[in-house]
């Protein structure tokens, strides 16, 4: 079992930044990718970001691309996600997801077998 666990949300205003950080731990014995998602409130999760397990390979979704930047830590336990020029519309819960000991970034959730609990980010406006 791997638990995941969020920090760094938070109430930004539009333009700013805001650095997401999520530490695995548990079984953590083999390379595995993971990702963040997010769900605004009336609206499906989504996929955000996703990276592999040595950090070489990375997808963004269309409408973060050039704002958000995810990156893996020495440990390769930790994923950040690194959220500039915030708009309103980023609202919303985030949460970090890890594949059981699968190297490939996919960007449907049900690919994921591990999630965190989520942490809110709200930017106004």
């Amino acid at each position: 079992q791997v638990q995941l666990a969020e920090s760094g949300g938070g109430l930004v205003q539009a333009g700013g930044s805001l650095r997401l950080s999520c530490a695995a731990s548990g079984r953590t014995d083999s390379s595995y990718a993971m990702a963040w998602f997010r769900q605004a409130p009336g609206k499906e999760r989504e996929f955000v970001s996703g990276i592999n397990w040595s950090g070489g390979v990375t997808f963004y979704a269309d409408s973060v691309k050039g704002r958000f930047t995810i990156s893996r830590g020495h440990a390769k336990n930790t994923v950040d996600l690194q959220m500039n020029s915030l708009k309103p519309e980023d609202t919303a819960v985030y949460y970090c997801a890890a594949r059981s000991g699968v190297d490939l970034v996919r960007t449907s959730g049900s690919r994921y077998d591990y999630w965190g609990q989520g942490t809110q980010v709200t930017v106004s406006s």
